[in-house]
């Protein structure tokens, strides 16, 4: 998909966070505990210096412009995504099989809802000219 240039780097953080999802999954699917425990570890080491700016760069830039655009429902689904993976990386600091399947699927699940939606409308809204 063609970006605006204000979307590009936050797209492009997403196949890093596609990757680590898939990485999450593959330890999930394996289902040893050595697995899951280097998984959990990488996630969480990965976290801070990945999504975490991703995320604070949205709600900081890019949520507020929405919201003031009227896509308070994509704005509000975004921020609760946010918020439950930042819960389930805290939970995986005790390496769990659960949290680290429900974080694989659901940070899989809130890139394809950025590209496909979010960034869908921030680009019709905000954007018009791209």
């Amino acid at each position: 998909m063609k970006r605006h240039a204000a979307l590009l780097q936050l797209s492009r953080e997403h196949h890093q966070a596609l990757k680590m999802a898939r990485q999450a999954r593959f330890a999930c699917d394996a289902g040893l505990a050595a697995a899951i425990t280097q998984a959990a570890e990488a996630i969480c080491e990965r976290f801070q210096d990945e999504l975490e700016p991703h995320f604070q760069t949205e709600e900081k830039d890019l949520l507020p412009a929405l919201a003031a655009a009227g896509a308070n429902d994509l704005v509000q689904r975004t921020l609760a995504e946010h918020a439950e993976l930042r819960d389930l990386n805290r939970h995986l600091a005790e390496p769990d099989g659960k949290a680290l399947a429900r974080f694989a699927s659901l940070l899989n699940d809130h890139v394809r809802f950025e590209e496909r939606e979010l960034f869908e409308t921030a680009q019709r809204l905000l954007y018009p000219e791209a």
